[in-house]
């Protein structure tokens, strides 16, 4: 069977210039990285603690990340399709941490060495929680409510920065103060969040003020459809964690804060002094890296930008550089094989399970 010319390019078109893409920018960021790893003899030079501590803030963060999942599809969408069998009518069983991690760890590792970045990731991890009998669009609606209430928090991160920035700053030496620094961020956070799931007019006139202000730079946006965007965006968040919202917005809030005093910690741990605020402003920024679907997971670009925006806030160079490599060996690095080994685990458990329930019929 023979297909047309314009058939394989619909179909392989796109993937061939993501790969290109990939390939290109795992080529410009190539040279940051090996220098990066040139730096590894150095970790032997950190006390064996901080890689505990390091260990267990990463480790939080991603429980926050399962802890959402695991809110979002509490409530069983209660539309069953029109003509689903027994078996789909059934309700869904509640989703376990087990399955949670597992379906998290798996996304997350495939976004970070499959081209497609976080929406591969989110196809692995639905795949997951689908075939563990979640609903397709509970997992669609619960997933999307995730990722907008967790890039809600990383865009009013660099807006709470500014106070602190305008202040004036703690005694450098105080750096170890970021993990004080992250529990308030955490509660003002939370405050905010709730304040806009509960009142929409909140969200409407932030929406308004953001829409005049962008409208200057940007005549096609008008401050009724931005103030309609965020509107829309809240309704899909409030849906999903209805009933929950304390803790779905304590929990997206937990899981950037962890994450943040996991670099603050590497920091700390080769004996960095620099500002708390000024770390977090370039947390912030690197974390925007990862976004740009240029390389898996924003490796190279994320690492290059962090070290290169450290040095800029007053990091010694050579700190900036291995602190950076400590960081994300326990963000980046370690759980890319933890994510493939809870993949086979889940893929072993669901075939026993199947195997069991085809027995039993």
């Amino acid at each position: 069977m023979s297909i047309s010319g314009s058939r394989l390019v619909r179909r392989w078109g796109g993937r061939a210039v993501g790969l290109a893409v990939t390939g290109v920018g795992l080529y410009i960021v190539a040279p940051s990285l090996l220098t990066m790893f040139g730096a590894w003899p150095r970790l032997s030079d950190v006390d064996e603690p901080w890689f505990a501590i390091l260990a267990v803030l990463e480790a939080c963060s991603l429980a926050c990340l399962w802890w959402l999942a695991r809110i979002a599809l509490a409530s069983p969408d209660d539309a069953v399709p029109e003509g689903a069998t027994d078996r789909q009518a059934q309700t869904p069983p509640r989703l376990g941490w087990g399955t949670a991690a597992a379906a998290q760890l798996a996304g997350n590792a495939a976004s970070k060495v499959v081209p497609g970045g976080a929406a591969t990731g989110g196809v692995v991890q639905a795949k997951v929680l689908i075939q563990s009998g979640q609903r397709a669009g509970a997992v669609a609606s619960g997933l999307t409510a995730t990722n907008l209430l967790g890039t809600a928090v990383l865009l009013i991160l660099p807006v709470l920065t500014i106070p602190a920035l305008i202040i004036g700053p703690p005694p450098a030496k105080q750096l170890q103060l970021g993990l004080l620094v992250s529990l308030i961020l955490a509660a003002v956070i939370v405050a905010i969040g709730v304040t806009a799931l509960t009142w929409p007019s909140v969200v409407a006139a932030t929406g308004m003020v953001a829409g005049r202000v962008v409208h200057v730079f940007r005549k096609s946006v008008t401050p009724h459809g931005l103030a309609d965007g965020l509107l829309a965006q809240r309704a899909r968040v409030a849906a999903a964690f209805r009933g929950h919202w304390w803790t779905a917005v304590f929990a997206a809030a937990a899981n950037r804060m962890f994450d943040y005093a996991a670099l603050v910690a590497a920091l700390v741990a080769f004996g960095a002094h620099v500002r708390p605020a000024e770390v977090l402003l370039a947390y912030v920024v690197a974390q925007a890296f990862a976004i740009i679907p240029i390389t898996p997971g924003g490796v190279g670009f994320v690492d290059a930008g962090l070290t290169a925006l450290l040095v800029l806030v007053g990091v010694p160079a050579d700190t900036a550089l291995i602190g950076t490599l400590l960081y994300r060996l326990f963000s980046f690095w370690l759980p890319i094989p933890i994510g493939g080994l809870a993949w086979g685990w889940w893929r072993i458990h669901h075939q026993v399970a199947d195997r069991r329930l085809t027995d039993n019929d």
